[in-house]
């Protein structure tokens, strides 16, 4: 039973309308402090609190505008991530002129050993391809994972028991080890695509294709909890079909954990492609990436460990920006998780 809205207390005036008291029953007298609230609302409000999910998703956002104005950027404050600057190279140890892999007002991070290209901007377009990879596979995986996850769950039997066995399959398959052999077996051109445009696609549906049985297991563990609910009972009993109740019903209810997932796998996309860079297996150079940017440092970073920390810094920061920004949505969205 709720409490009332309104109670008239000793020394507190009571509330009126056009001088005459109100009766809390009629329209206009409650109190507008108190209103109703979506979830929606209330995990805002939650989040809100979170000073850490808010930085990190502040983090988030900035690296995603400088992905998406790294041509601007580039030409504001750094130079083109494929022009060589031999003149900042000594050329007889191969290493940048100056402290600090040759950081200057004109190289805000310094140079690479050897060519000479800007580090700043090759950090600057590598974010590029990290988001632009870990978003799209992330996006591939959700709406595969949920369709397969949803449909397991709901229709149950023979439907159900092959696609457990599939994900169980997929789960247990060597990712890296798939990647790797596939990238070294693919054409220069497929698709209308040309060099790092065709690796970027593989990473893309190799990565999301992977990682759609977890979001899949997910979904169909709620959607199991779900459809015995007393509103899809109800749906059913007024004559509506199955996939009325799939997508009014069911995915709907099915949004929070889905999004929190989402949040939680980019972060892991950007490590996994970071890895497939650093051996080989991702976009073809010249292209910036900041884990084929750590595996060129490893020759030198002896004499540049610079090199090897920048790039390592920006996968670190973008990582653990994602996971306390996904850890925050994670509690807000559903609050008795994190006790």
């Amino acid at each position: 039973m709720t409490a009332p809205l309104h109670e008239s207390s000793a020394g507190a005036s009571t509330a009126t309308v056009d001088g005459v008291p109100a009766d809390p029953g009629t329209p206009g007298s409650s109190d507008k402090g108190i209103q109703g609230r979506s979830p929606w609302k209330i995990a805002w409000t939650r989040l809100k609190r979170d000073k850490l999910a808010l930085a990190g998703a502040c983090v988030v956002v900035f690296l995603i505008l400088v992905a998406v104005f790294a041509p601007l950027i580039v030409g504001l404050l750094g130079h083109p991530p494929d022009e060589f600057h031999e003149d900042q190279i000594d050329p007889l140890f191969g290493t940048p002129i100056g402290s600090w892999g040759g950081i200057s007002s004109d190289f805000l991070l310094g140079v690479e050993p050897v060519n000479g290209r800007d580090v700043f901007s090759r950090i600057v377009y590598g974010a590029r391809i990290s988001l632009l990879v870990a978003f799209l596979a992330a996006v591939f995986a959700v709406l595969l994972g949920t369709v397969l996850g949803i449909v397991a769950g709901y229709f149950g039997g023979w439907i159900d028991a092959a696609l457990s066995r599939v994900m169980d399959v997929m789960l247990a398959f060597p990712q890296l080890l798939f990647t790797i052999a596939l990238v070294s077996v693919l054409p220069n051109e497929f698709l209308g695509l040309d060099g790092s445009g065709v690796r970027i696609a593989a990473l893309v549906l190799v990565i999301g294709f992977f990682g759609w049985p977890y979001v899949g297991r997910i979904v169909r563990g709620q959607t199991l909890s779900l459809r015995n609910r007393e509103y899809v009972e109800a749906a059913q009993s007024l004559g509506a079909g199955r996939f009325y109740i799939l997508r009014k019903e069911l995915l709907p209810n099915l949004v929070a954990p889905i999004m929190v997932y989402a949040t939680l796998m980019i972060p892991t996309n950007i490590l996994t492609e970071a890895a497939l860079s650093f051996l080989g297996a991702g976009v073809k150079p010249p292209t910036a990436s900041w884990g084929q940017m750590l595996s060129t440092a490893i020759t030198t970073y002896e004499a540049d460990p610079l090199f090897m920390v920048i790039p390592g810094l920006a996968i670190f920061i973008t990582v653990l920006a994602f996971n306390l920004f996904g850890d925050g949505v994670r509690d807000a969205l559903d609050p008795k998780g994190s006790r």
